[in-house]
């Protein structure tokens, strides 16, 4: 009886509109039927890297999340390449009915400044639905490397640069910005930067020895970390993370201003109907609200914002010009 009442009036209203624009009420109350029942088939969450990095890591988290919430189903696609760009571009042309929403990253307002064209404008192509989390990045190497800091790997690479490399997220993330600051400031650019698709293959390729440095966002390395698999150097927010109190930040390792860190958001093609856009917005902040879920969440190496949809826009407003010029004061060429 609850539904019907708040559902009744709602329908008059459109019935009314859509009679003085001469539609047929019968279209319009499918509209609404379908709005009332979403979702009724699964929402896929478009992943714009490979699986085992961040975004996947709380993509995967939130969509058990969200089916347990909204009573629908969800689940992951990952479409990784092109620093994001492939999944961002094919969630942008996806149909706008709320059954395609896309898991964004910091690489959303850092490819306007990187790339030439674009498969997706960032301000016209998608409604933001909300801000999920930031993580910030850590370096890290394999332990029997030898260095215990960042400023001993340091002094080691400068010996033989072309003999060291880094291992980074796709381009255009904040991990491989940093890693292209760091080498400008200490000199290392003969140090190769090895991209791969996503957070997750770039640890492991630390774990087997063929990179020495990671350089990526904490959340996928922090099991390692505790595991021992991986020695943290140094970690890039402005503070010290809560369980692992023995990696220094970077300014507090000598890296005056050195902080960076990756946030996660949910979007929606932009002609997605508002009416889903906000029930996806209200049902991904009650749940990140959650003491459980922040808890869960923190524990994975995320640090919860649940910023609504209009305050993240806020976030990619600042941060495309911010990253446009961090870009081009660290010489990066556009590709």
């Amino acid at each position: 009886m609850e539904t019907k009442t708040v559902a009744t009036p709602s329908r008059r209203r459109v019935i009314k509109g859509a009679l003085a624009l001469g539609v047929a009420a019968p279209a319009i109350l499918r509209v609404t039927s379908a709005l009332a029942a979403y979702p009724e088939r699964p929402v896929r969450i478009i992943v714009a890297n490979t699986p085992g990095g961040p975004s996947d890591i709380i993509a995967r988290i939130m969509a058990a999340a969200l089916q347990q919430s909204m009573g629908g189903s969800f689940f992951v696609e990952n479409r990784g390449g092109a620093g994001g760009n492939i999944g961002m571009g094919f969630a942008a042309r996806a149909e706008p009915d709320g059954y395609t929403i896309l898991l964004t990253t910091s690489a959303y307002s850092v490819n306007p400044g990187l790339y030439e064209k674009l498969p997706y404008d960032p301000f016209k192509d998608f409604s933001a639905i909300c801000e999920l989390a930031v993580s910030p990045h850590v370096f890290a190497i394999k332990p029997d490397l030898g260095p215990k800091t960042m400023k001993e790997f340091v002094a080691l690479a400068k010996k033989a640069p072309s003999k060291f490399n880094v291992a980074t997220p796709p381009i255009g993330t904040t991990p491989q910005l940093q890693a292209e600051v760091l080498k400008q400031r200490e000199g290392l650019q003969e140090m190769a930067t090895v991209v791969f698709a996503g957070g997750g293959d770039a640890l492991k390729s630390v774990i087997a020895g063929t990179v020495q440095l990671s350089s990526g966002v904490l959340a996928p390395a922090h099991p390692q970390i505790k595991a021992g698999n991986l020695l943290g150097l140094a970690v890039t927010g402005t503070s010290r993370w809560h369980d692992l109190p023995e990696i220094p930040t970077m300014i507090e390792a000598g890296y005056k201003d050195f902080v960076f860190d990756t946030y996660t958001a949910l979007m929606a093609p932009v002609k997605t109907p508002p009416e889903i856009v906000r029930t996806l917005e209200k049902s991904a902040l009650e749940i990140l609200n959650r003491p459980d879920m922040r808890a869960k969440l923190t524990q994975s190496g995320f640090e919860v914002t649940a910023r609504d949809g209009k305050g993240h826009m806020a976030r990619v407003t600042k941060e495309v010009a911010m990253f446009r010029d961090i870009i081009a004061q660290a010489g990066i060429k556009k590709l």
